[in-house]
């Protein structure tokens, strides 16, 4: 049986997880595109996730914080909602990590 990865595969179900979480489609490289043809960096796609995770947690917060003052614009379902909201972000950002580091791992046992 082999570990091997199916990149397409693997990227399809980052972008699925992704935009189940809310985060935006970024400018990133197709499969179809090669990487000389508008190579757009990984840490800057990997900085932009996570600024967007980072946005949604401060957003939550800041509900969350009104509506604890009281103020009457802010209902408890918007609350909820953006708490689940970065919580569904910071799993799918996790979920990508724990990919990465799998991707790590088995590039390194590899023999040369």
């Amino acid at each position: 049986m082999s570990n091997s990865i199916d990149t397409n595969s693997l990227l399809q179900q980052l972008r699925a997880m992704a935009q189940d979480a809310g985060i935006p489609e970024s400018n990133a490289i197709s499969p179809e595109v090669t990487p000389a043809a508008d190579s757009v960096e990984f840490s800057k796609v990997l900085e932009n996730s996570l600024q967007s995770v980072n946005e949604r947690s401060a957003e939550a917060k800041q509900l969350r914080e009104s509506f604890e003052a009281g103020n009457p614009n802010v209902e408890l379902a918007d609350v909820m909602i953006a708490a689940q909201k970065a919580r569904i972000s910071f799993e799918a950002l996790t979920q990508v990590r724990n990919k990465m580091v799998a991707a790590y791992k088995e590039i390194m046992s590899m023999p040369l």
